[in-house]
């Protein structure tokens, strides 16, 4: 066994524990920076899994720049589409919608058409954005 020389320095420090330490903080770090990224929690609507302009009694509402409402790619006044929705809603009282706004269109253009379904209680209602590009 060797002994040191009290006036003599030490040759090497031992890393070890401060590379345990720099494994446990990016570790930390990790795990907090994932779990600020996934936002404010929100109470969010609940929708359901058939909802899918595949089926048929899916109506697709869409407010142009311009400010004209379709439904189903057909022109209608809010007057007409009250109606129609009406007539879907004696036929199937529970049916899916989807609104598609312009991103150009006034924002109380589509408040209007998201009132007339509120006013007809047509509760299952989607908002169909675009994907970022990138």
């Amino acid at each position: 066994m060797q002994v040191q020389d009290e006036d003599k320095p030490y040759d090497d420090i031992n890393i070890t524990p401060m590379l345990d330490l720099a494994y446990v903080l990016l570790v930390i770090f990790i795990i907090m920076t994932t779990a600020a990224v996934q936002g404010i929690k929100v109470n969010l609507p609940k929708a359901s899994a058939s909802v899918s302009l595949a089926k048929p009694q899916t109506k697709a509402i869409t407010v142009s720049d311009t400010g004209q409402v379709f439904l189903d790619a057909f022109p209608v006044s809010m007057s007409e589409l009250e109606q129609r929705l009406r007539e879907q809603k004696a036929l199937t009282p529970d049916f899916p919608v989807i609104v598609k706004g312009d991103s150009n269109v006034q924002y109380q253009k589509v408040v209007d058409v998201l009132d007339l379904l509120r006013r007809l209680e047509l509760t299952q209602v989607g908002l169909v954005t675009g994907k970022q590009p990138g």
